[in-house]
């Protein structure tokens, strides 16, 4: 009935099938399990076992639409059905390609109108040329692609058309579902010869690519194979003969490092007899490769050399001023320490420690002692340090066992008396592992680190000529037995005009140096500079400092290559335009007298600031109230205030019924920044007495010190830094305890030139030189 040359219109049932595209004049093998296609099927046996298979375009579609289907097929003859069940086992023959005219019928099964599509003939004798092309392409190793197929071998040299013969091969020819679909849907012979050509002339390229990778890979598999077993051969030769001549050079050279080392008698025995123990070790052993380790460690440790002092006390003070502008007070206790030194040729018994906020100076003060010194530099940070055998190192029983920091940082510096910054040494910890601030003990002991033992190295190691230097942020976070060996030196905060001949002197020439420009290239006038450190930057240091010169000058590269520009020129009033808004504001006096308003100074982790404390009452019970994120030492300072100001309501004449009608509120401002300390308790104590008889306070007096019950004025800390702040804020008279007059010296004598700074030893002298 149906065969590939005619044209016949004609209503079959149809099986949907996806994964797979079926092609005329191939026995195609079906598994099926839909229902709808199992019904198909039993319905064309019912009739002239003839079915179209459809084949779904989206393979992820369980239940498809006539939209999912392609359009063309082919009409199939059922020769085998077995009815199992889930699943049917079908084999049809295919004969034609067909095109659906029509969906007769969804349900409960596809019936379908077709028209058949013969096979289209355009020129005859192309066909057979491209036959003997494909003959030839397949005789020149082109079998392998269809897995060399008997049957499909059999077929074509038993002689077919060119229509059969290209249905046969793209079917059997293992290609991606979308071009193999070009088959089905191409009714042309000779369209389907090209591409057929094209396609096993593709693939028996692709396949002899991956024939090289295969061979390349065994190849490489086998000569690896082959080395390994030379390898482990020759290994096996060599212990017999080569090796141990080999190892015996090696023993005779150790053993003269040994010697030249000149060691203590002890650690010389010592390194001799574990020579020993790996002479008689093989090569693979593991505790060859652990006895070498550590001889070569021990090697490598300075025994004996020691690096040239300088004993120019002059050179030394020249390098420190140099290298650091400012820290007069500083500089002056280093050259003192250093000054016994030298007098005494060893190190003074206490460690010299410097202690200041961050960004002071610390860490570079040390490398200039060094450089001074003329001896190598060796740092060794212990922040976060919690591991007792990160300063006395580990065991050798124990696996991956290495020194301390300690020897490892001797190990760096190749001389017995190197300068060894400790640095952060508050920022010390201890768990279960031990306590490393203990540890530190013996090391900063004159008199025990001539004997530092180390677990690593199991033997006394010599560490009384070493420079230590450590450093620290907060004094208080130091162990008081590490502290009882450290002789403190304190950096405080610069002033604003340290910070600006800093900038002027190092920060600008030394990041113009890190970017590649010159002077000629980058200017920033002084009142510019003056204007970053004040609104930019808000830090006891200078490193805030540095990164906005350092940002400057690279934004200013940026435009010097992006508008040709030749050279950049930063002011005052550019400033914002290069670095964007002012990001700090320090606080400001009032610019009239108040009532109820004094001005405190404070001391920060950045230095002095000025500190306003407002109070206030109102009607009530007479309860206190304080705001401001008031730290507990302070709040207690303004209940001593408050306690003072009631006890002594006559001779302030203040009207005592106030304080039991009315509630009292005191309030610092800046609200989320914490306040503590009992420094604020004079301010506290005016600003009550002032409120409660209507006295106004001198808004350019600032004053700071801790108040007693009984109206005294005790000391306080951070004088210099107050004293910087109130010089700042415009203030012109500072009240500070009696007993701080000891430090008035460390107050820079510009701030002193233009602060009149006032004594007072009792609330009664503060009240007669603030209030008016």
């Amino acid at each position: 009935m149906f065969t590939n040359q005619t044209i016949i219109q004609e209503t079959l049932p149809a099986v949907t099938v996806r994964g797979i595209v079926p092609l005329p004049n191939n026995e195609i093998r079906l598994d099926v399990g839909k229902v709808e296609n199992q019904k198909a099927i039993k319905a064309a046996l019912g009739g002239n076992k003839h079915v179209v298979l459809l084949v779904q375009k989206q393979l992820t579609s369980d239940n498809p639409r006539p939209s999912d289907l392609n359009e063309i097929g082919i009409v199939a003859k059922v020769v085998y059905n077995m009815d199992a069940t889930p699943i049917h086992k079908l084999k049809v023959i295919g004969i034609t390609r067909c095109r659906v005219l029509q969906y007769v019928s969804l349900s409960p099964y596809f019936v379908v109108n077709i028209l058949t599509l013969p096979a289209e003939s355009d020129n005859l004798s192309e066909e057979v040329a491209s036959v003997r092309l494909l003959i030839e392409e397949l005789d020149a190793g082109g079998q392998r692609l269809f897995n060399n197929n008997p049957d499909l071998i059999n077929k074509i040299t038993g002689g077919v058309t060119a229509d059969i013969l290209t249905d046969l091969l793209a079917f059997n020819l293992t290609m991606d579902f979308n071009h193999k679909m070009k088959y089905l849907n191409t009714p042309s012979i000779s369209e389907r010869m090209k591409m057929m050509l094209e396609d096993i002339k593709r693939e028996k390229y692709i396949q002899t690519i991956e024939t090289e990778i295969e061979n390349e890979v065994k190849k490489n598999i086998s000569e690896n194979q082959k080395e390994y077993y030379l390898r482990e051969k020759m290994k096996v030769i060599q212990d017999e003969l080569g090796d141990k001549v080999k190892k015996e050079s090696e023993i005779d050279e150790l053993k003269k490092k040994i010697l030249d080392c000149k060691m203590p008698k002890e650690m010389e025995e010592k390194a001799l007899t574990e020579l020993s123990r790996y002479s008689s070790m093989g090569i693979a052993s593991g505790e060859a490769s652990i006895a070498r380790t550590y001889i070569d460690f021990i090697i490598s440790l300075p025994w004996s050399v020691e690096a040239t002092d300088s004993q120019d006390i002059k050179k030394t003070k020249e390098q420190l001023d140099k290298d650091h502008y400012g820290l007069e007070r500083v500089k002056e206790r280093i050259l003192e320490y250093l000054a016994v030194r030298i007098m005494t040729n060893k190190n003074p018994s206490s460690i010299l420690c410097l202690v200041g906020p961050p960004g002071v100076g610390k860490t570079s003060l040390a490398r200039s002692i060094a450089t001074a010194l003329n001896k190598p530099f060796v740092k060794q940070s212990l922040g976060g340090v919690k591991d007792e055998s990160e300063i006395r190192g580990h065991r050798r029983t124990y696996l991956g066992a290495l020194p301390g920091r300690i020897l490892q940082g001797m190990k760096r510096a190749k001389v017995v008396n190197p300068v060894f910054l400790l640095d952060e040494v508050d920022k010390l910890s201890s768990d279960y592992r031990g306590d490393p601030a203990s540890a530190l003990l013996e090391v900063l002991d004159s008199e025990q680190n001539r004997y530092f033992s180390d677990h690593y190295l199991e033997e006394p190691y010599d560490l009384s000529k070493v420079f230590f230097i450590a450093t620290a942020n907060y004094l208080e976070n130091i162990p008081s037995a590490l502290r009882d060996r450290l002789e403190i030196v304190e950096l405080s905060s610069y002033t604003e005009y340290e910070k600006y001949e800093i900038a002027k002197r190092h920060l600008v020439e030394k990041q113009l140096e890190l970017h590649g420009l010159t002077n000629k290239d980058f200017h920033i006038s002084d009142e510019a500079i003056w204007r970053i450190i004040r609104e930019y930057t808000k830090e006891a240091g200078v490193r805030e400092l540095e990164r906005n010169i350092g940002t400057l000058i690279r934004r200013s590269i940026k435009t010097i290559l992006m508008e040709n520009k030749t050279s950049i020129s930063i002011d005052e009033n550019n400033l914002p335009d290069w670095l964007g808004k002012p990001k700090f504001t320090y606080a400001k006096i009032d610019r009239t007298n108040q009532i109820g308003v004094v001005t405190g100074l404070a001391y920060t982790q950045y230095g002095g600031d000025t500190l306003p404390i407002e109070v206030t009452y109102y009607k009530g019970e007479g309860r206190l109230v304080l705001t401001g994120k008031l730290g507990d030492v302070m709040k207690e300072s303004a209940q001593a205030a408050l306690s003072y100001v009631k006890a002594n309501f006559e001779k302030l004449v203040i009207d005592s019924k106030l304080f039991d009608t009315n509630d009292i509120h005191i309030h610092v401002p800046e609200g989320a920044v914490p306040k503590d300390g009992p420094s604020a308790g004079v301010a506290i104590a005016i600003a009550i007495i002032s409120a409660f008889s209507h006295r106004y306070v001198n808004h350019l007096v600032g004053m700071t010190g801790e108040i007693t019950l009984r109206g005294r004025v005790l000391p306080i800390g951070g004088l210099r830094e107050k004293a910087i702040a109130a010089h700042r804020s415009g203030l012109s008279t500072i009240l500070i305890p009696k007993d701080n007059v000891k430090d008035v010296d460390e107050i820079p004598s510009s701030v002193r030139e233009h602060l009149q700074i006032i004594t007072v030893d009792t609330i009664d002298e503060a009240l007669s030189s603030s209030l008016i």
